[in-house]
């Protein structure tokens, strides 16, 4: 740490770190300098903001032996001084002298060219990003007190600047920003509740003003009750519900866990389902770095390893990966290594998540319209895995269910508790708008790149009752 009390450079922590290494096969360094700011309110008023800042270190040393290499990994925040940063390469070399052979062996990446943004300094949010949003919720909170309604929520905005170096030369640098903006409106009495909300990476785009009107929307929508029982109903999920639903669907793409007979995605005698019709609409289902508004990483970053995830593999490009093609799953994941020895093409985990629906067009309201009767949800919760072997989920649904009859809604009915698999509801959807930014209320704290059409499922299980409000 500098004699001003600052970090150094992340830049001069991967440097020290690789020129004190003494690891036999290699070393890789990842240092993420994160700033991160929010505001939170409730009952119509701001309650608490602030700022943070943090820094995180990971050294992974790589060590031979007689039958293979060795991987130690040490972590931790802070790191200032040239003694901790020794102290941290140490102790993931003493780790990996340790270790038996990695499974996962595989060369490091060597840079093919030199990342000019390396040497560029970090980049910090701040209350600014999050001004035109406070000053909006001023007048929200105005209006929602006028009309008996309560308005609680809040936004938060990071940014991580990631620094990964290698002793093979290479450097890379990757800014990522990203934010949400979460609305729960409820009438004063407490009977009615709808939420709402926007991942965003600036906040240049959040239309405060629109997500109100859609939470005034909603809760008009509830001043008529109907009671339902449970059962299977025709169901419409708006792009955000249909999040909820589909992270869970690509967080099970690991294609060691279909080869072990450990997943949806599983065949018999150690083989997957790649290749098989998933929707008879020929959805697509992607990750893409460089998809417009849902940038992310296009390098894998591993401070460690996992079945489908290597430190090995640390640096290596992440090109636009297609999961699901035609409504057909097109592939898994894999990780170098594994991919060698399964005889496929690696796909690493990518940063954001798109379902789309080629040709289709309109949204929520377009397919509310064309409904006799359905059930139409706004946001999903509480959603567990009950059986990894037909990715079957349970849940519960929140903050607004409603009655569709005749293209228009017409009440809102009670929350129900559901059992669904997410290869289920694809396989059963019948209709789809268009792709939008779509943000998971379940998962949107770590997977908040994401865009989703909305969706028109048959027989969604509605599988019990559920007395919440």
């Amino acid at each position: 740490m500098r004699q001003d009390g600052r970090l150094p450079p992340p830049q001069e922590v991967v440097e020290r770190a690789l020129a004190v290494s003494r690891a036999t096969q290699g070393c890789v360094v990842i240092v993420s300098d994160t700033s991160e700011a929010d505001v939170r309110f409730a009952r119509n008023t701001t309650t608490t903001n602030g700022t943070r800042r943090e820094r995180h270190v990971s050294v992974a040393s790589f060590v031979g032996s007689g039958d293979g290499v060795g991987v130690g990994v040490a972590s931790r925040s802070g790191v200032g001084d040239a003694s901790e940063i020794d102290k941290l390469v140490s102790a993931s070399e003493a780790d990996a002298k340790r270790a038996r052979a990695a499974e996962d062996e595989a060369p490091l990446v060597v840079p093919s060219e030199v990342d000019p943004s390396f040497t560029e300094p970090t980049v910090e949010t701040g209350a600014p990003v999050l001004a035109e949003v406070v000053g909006g919720l001023a007048g929200a909170f105005e209006r929602a007190r006028a009309a008996g309604r309560v308005l609680a929520g809040f936004a938060t905005h990071q940014v991580s600047t990631v620094y990964l170096g290698s002793s093979t030369g290479l450097r890379r640098r990757h800014v990522q920003p990203g934010g949400t903006l979460e609305l729960v409106a409820r009438s004063d009495d407490g009977t009615r509740s709808a939420w709402t909300g926007a991942g965003s990476a600036w906040f240049d785009d959040v239309d405060l003003l629109a997500l109100e009107e859609r939470l005034v929307r909603r809760l008009s929508w509830a001043q008529r009750r109907i009671e339902l029982p449970a059962g299977r109903y025709e169901t419409i999920l708006p792009p955000d519900a249909a999040a909820d639903l589909v992270v869970t669907l690509s967080e099970a793409m690991s294609g060691r866990d279909a080869e072990d007979a450990r997943s949806v995605f599983s065949a018999p005698a150690g083989a997957t389902k790649v290749g098989e019709t998933l929707s008879s609409l020929p959805f697509e289902l992607r990750g893409d770095p460089h998809e417009p508004g849902l940038q992310c990483a296009p390098f894998v970053i591993a401070p460690a390893s996992s079945a489908d995830v290597s430190v090995f593999d640390n640096g290596a490009e992440i090109g636009r990966t297609i999961w699901i093609e035609a409504g057909r799953l097109a592939r898994l994941q894999y990780h170098r290594s594994a991919a060698q020895r399964s005889g496929v093409a690696p796909a690493f985990a990518v940063d954001n998540l798109t379902l789309e629906l080629p040709g289709a067009s309109g949204g929520l309201d377009d397919l509310v319209a064309r409904t006799d009767r359905a059930l139409l949800l706004t946001c999903l919760w509480y959603i567990r895995e009950v059986d990894p072997h037909t990715l079957l989920l349970t849940g519960l649904t929140r903050d607004g269910v409603y009655l569709v009859e005749h293209g228009e809604v017409t009440g809102a009915v009670n929350n129900f508790r559901f059992n669904e698999s997410p290869v289920e509801v694809l396989a059963r959807t019948v209709e789809a708008g268009g792709s939008e930014r779509a943000l998971s209320r379940e998962w949107g704290e770590w997977m908040a790149r994401t865009a989703m059409p909305a969706l028109r499922v048959e027989g969604f299980n509605m599988s019990s009752v559920s007395p919440a409000i």
